[in-house]
């Protein structure tokens, strides 16, 4: 896929990691250490500022999510491009949307009534979304305290491991996820797993992007492409039927760029089934594994790209159906209807109840790998 690389402006930034005030232009409206410091199920929580010099991004420990995620548009004007809440306890207490910011496993997207079976053993996990498993149960990896490994300016290095047993899911899963802001403007997010019994794994990163800035309009005029043939088809309740549809002659084609209001309205059974889009793209990967941009953003308005690249074999896309303006962001703000938009690189969803879907199962003897980069540039 041609890529379109623009200089960015540069905004001088000085920033400290968590447990000290950070120091930045007063442009930028950082969240308070303050607000996120605390001890949660018996561990420390604090929030981290990274920067690269023109990016800015704030993650705490719970839940290893980012916060805050501060770009310029093409003027040099700064402003914080995901969804997230301006005080822990909003997250801890799930006031609103869980998920924002927040990796998601230990299988994230959804496992059909939470059923799955491996060497002949059933498992049933916790149907926590309309009798099906989504993105890991009633904690997962989003509702718990991260152990800090290591932290510089520009990168944090986080690891959790998820007992045997948690959430229904057998093995000592044991994760490590580092966050990089990296002198190309890139936000990169690399996982590694190990498990000391047979398990399943599909993690995923679940920040919500508006690249006008949190709370500043509607996401369908933002311009997609995604490098894709085929979607795996759902039914009414986002479970996959198992098959691949060719995107072809079908609202879900964006191997050229459109806006994504442009055919959102489609009587199509698919755009039905999920309220518009809320589907799994399947990549056109021209080899096995290795890390290709396979996706892009473009906002008109104030001219942000984000080039999306992974080692993985499809995406979910999540065009914000659900949100309703019933609760507001970090900066008091209601997060409304189609005003955000998830990229999420990914195994397929279900993928452990369908033979025909790459394998989401880890062994003892390997190690679950999984990179995604969201690179950031203007035009």
């Amino acid at each position: 896929m041609k890529k379109i690389f623009c200089a960015l402006a540069a905004a001088a930034l000085l920033v400290g990691c968590g447990g000290g005030a950070p120091k930045a232009e007063p442009a930028l409206n950082l969240m308070k250490v303050e607000d996120f410091t605390a001890t949660v199920d018996g561990k420390p929580v604090s929030l981290y500022t990274l920067t690269n010099g023109t990016i800015t991004m704030q993650v705490t420990n719970f839940g290893g999510r980012v916060v805050s995620l501060w770009t310029p548009d093409r003027d040099g004007n700064m402003e914080d491009i995901v969804l997230g809440y301006d005080k822990l306890e909003r997250y801890v207490n799930n006031t609103g949307e869980r998920f924002l910011g927040a990796p998601v496993g230990r299988v994230g997207n959804r496992i059909d009534e939470g059923k799955f079976t491996l060497d002949g053993v059933d498992y049933q996990v916790p149907q926590n979304s309309n009798g099906h498993a989504l993105h890991g149960g009633n904690k997962g990896i989003d509702m718990v305290v991260w152990d800090v490994e290591h932290v510089s300016d520009n990168a944090i290095s986080l690891r959790l491991v998820s007992p045997d047993g948690a959430d229904g899911f057998p093995g000592n899963l044991d994760i490590s996820m580092t966050y990089t802001l990296t002198p190309e403007n890139e936000f990169e997010v690399t996982y590694h797993a190990k498990t000391d019994k047979k398990t399943i794994v599909n993690l995923s990163h679940h920040s919500f992007f508006n690249l006008k800035g949190e709370g500043n309009g509607p996401i369908t005029d933002h311009v997609l492409t995604i490098n894709a043939d085929h979607i795996t088809p759902t039914d009414a309740e986002l479970i996959p039927t198992g098959e691949l549809m060719a995107v072809e002659g079908t609202p879900f084609d964006f191997r050229q760029p459109h806006a994504i209001g442009e055919r959102i309205g489609e009587k199509h059974e698919q755009l039905i089934n999920g309220g518009g889009y809320d589907q799994n793209w399947v990549f056109a990967r021209e080899d096995n594994g290795q890390i290709m941009t396979l996706a892009s953003v473009y906002e008109p308005t104030t001219g942000r790209c984000m080039d999306i690249a992974t080692d993985q074999v499809a995406m979910q896309f999540y065009s914000g159906n659900f949100f309703d303006g019933t609760y507001n962001g970090k900066y008091g703000k209601p997060i409304k209807y189609r005003e955000s938009l998830a990229l999420e690189t990914q195994k397929h969803p279900d993928a452990i109840n369908h033979e025909s879907f790459p394998s989401i199962v880890l062994n003892p003897d390997e190690v679950y790998t999984h990179v995604c980069i969201y690179k950031f540039y203007t035009k």
